[in-house]
């Protein structure tokens, strides 16, 4: 096991300790996967990624896992109104652009000012603002011809 999986697993164990949780070789294997991608992939693609190296795995592990990693913090689970739902191995601040068309998550860098979030939350009268999320949506360049949509105006 090199270096960089060592340090994964032992951030998974501290994780999953800290919240009464135990560590399993086929949660570390869902982990790792997750910190090893920059793609957002669904439950089924993780499990079809997991299983070559775990064959004994089975989906419903692969989504308590995932439900695990995210209850524990080490995940994100982007969820969409059809339904549908991606999981994000990376936890520090940042955005997400989604391709209305193929389903495409990328990273988005960067952080929205506080003073901009607060003028936006005094719009919401009596309500208190504890966090936030932006995901910008549109067409990636693979699904946009040149000449495609315009942008939405600012």
């Amino acid at each position: 096991m090199d270096m960089q999986a060592q340090a994964t697993d032992l951030r998974l164990r501290e994780a999953l300790e800290s919240s009464g949780q135990r560590f399993t070789e086929q949660r570390a294997a869902v982990y790792r996967f997750l910190c090893a991608t920059s793609v957002h992939p669904t439950a089924d693609e993780v499990f079809l990624a997991v299983r070559r190296h775990q064959a004994g795995i089975s989906l419903a592990t692969v989504y308590k896992s995932l439900e695990t990693l995210v209850g524990c913090g080490l995940a994100v689970k982007l969820s969409y109104s059809d339904g549908s739902a991606r999981y994000d191995g990376r936890t520090d601040p940042h955005h997400h652009a989604r391709c209305l068309s193929c389903g495409r998550v990328t990273d988005v860098g960067g952080d929205v000012a506080a003073a901009e979030i607060d003028a936006l939350s005094a719009r919401a009268t009596g309500f208190k603002v504890t966090g936030y999320s932006l995901e910008l949506s549109g067409y990636c360049s693979a699904c946009v011809p040149s000449g495609g949509p315009n942008p939405v105006p600012a």
